[in-house]
């Protein structure tokens, strides 16, 4: 009979690669390490933007605000309900009275203006939002808490149709989960910086932010007209590849007009279904976003220069932008 004797693992003769008791160790330690460091960046984020997060009291039931400026809060008009008797919450529990500026249509983002709120708003995001970037949603309770949500960047697309001849741009979708009292509050990356603003709004199951750069050009111009003023043409359009021969300065596309709406500014202007709009006052317009993003700000009663091809021939002509219906 021979013995069988046992012996230590580590006086055995272990094969190559075989992972040893302190090699398990070592990588659960890792793990829970990079769990930690990863778990306290997230909380250090929502530390850094929640001061710049107010709840906002119109209704019932409060939602969040995210300060634009000193004296200025951002939020979604579905949050108000109301137009007077409006109030803001700061991080330290003070009340303030609140006036509405005025309110864009389009992405439903109100504007107040609350005398003394004396809050710095969150600082933008060096660069844009990337799908599968990690990102919270940072708001505020019905007792006024800190809440957060966290999730990946899912889908970064538009326009968003929000109307009749009304769409966002842009949005962005996200896993992070949240219900209506995030509405106005702020999506932030894992340094606390600003992607958007949550709408609590949801498409397929993924809730819809407003980049930070759009949100904050229409408060800007809500500020300075009240409400945000959106040009109209009455064309309908779709990409379409320029000929050889009028490629130029790297575009190879522009808008093909499938569609004029009668009595619009462009049937006054002579536009035609079928002609090809190159540019708009010399930029380029290769998409129907592009014409949209052109369209807005102050061009609305201004004449501006279209440039077509008709039959393969480029002409110009002069359209007085009108403004978009909100309805």
């Amino acid at each position: 009979m021979v013995p069988i004797i046992a012996r230590p693992y580590h006086t055995r003769a272990a094969r190559s690669g075989d992972p040893t008791p302190l090699s398990f160790c070592h990588h659960r330690v890792m793990t829970s390490d990079l769990l930690i460091s990863f778990s306290n960046a997230l909380a250090d984020a929502v530390a850094a933007a929640a001061p710049s997060v107010v709840q906002v009291q119109g209704r019932r039931r409060p939602a969040s605000g995210l300060v634009y400026a000193d004296d200025v809060v951002l939020t979604m008009v579905r949050a108000l309900g109301r137009e007077d008797g409006l109030r803001v919450r700061r991080d330290d529990g003070q009340a303030l009275d609140a006036e509405l500026a005025g309110w864009d249509p389009t992405t439903s983002l109100a504007v107040l203006r609350v005398a003394g709120l004396g809050v710095k708003p969150i600082a933008t995001a060096p660069s844009s939002a990337r799908v599968g970037h990690v990102a919270l949603a940072v708001a505020r309770s019905w007792s006024n808490v800190v809440t957060a949500s966290a999730g990946i960047v899912s889908v970064i697309g538009g326009p968003l149709p929000t109307g009749r001849r009304r769409a966002i741009d842009q949005v962005i979708r996200t896993t992070a989960p949240m219900h209506d009292g995030f509405a106005g509050g702020a999506f932030v990356d894992t340094s606390g910086a600003l992607l958007g603003v949550a709408t609590a709004a949801a498409i397929r199951g993924l809730a819809v932010v407003i980049p930070a750069p759009i949100a904050w050009k229409t408060a800007a111009t809500v500020l300075e007209h009240g409400q945000l003023k959106r040009g109209y043409l009455g064309v309908a359009g779709q990409p379409v590849r320029l000929p050889d021969n009028q490629l130029a300065d790297g575009r190879e596309e522009a808008l093909l007009v499938v569609g004029v709406t009668s009595g619009s500014p462009a049937a006054a202007a002579g536009v035609l279904v079928g002609d090809v709009i190159v540019a708009l006052d010399g930029q380029a317009v290769q998409s129907p976003e592009d014409l949209l993003d052109l369209l807005l700000g102050d061009r609305v009663g201004r004449q501006v220069t279209l440039r077509v091809l008709r039959a393969g021939k480029a002409t110009e002509l002069r359209v007085t932008v009108g403004e978009r219906p909100t309805n």
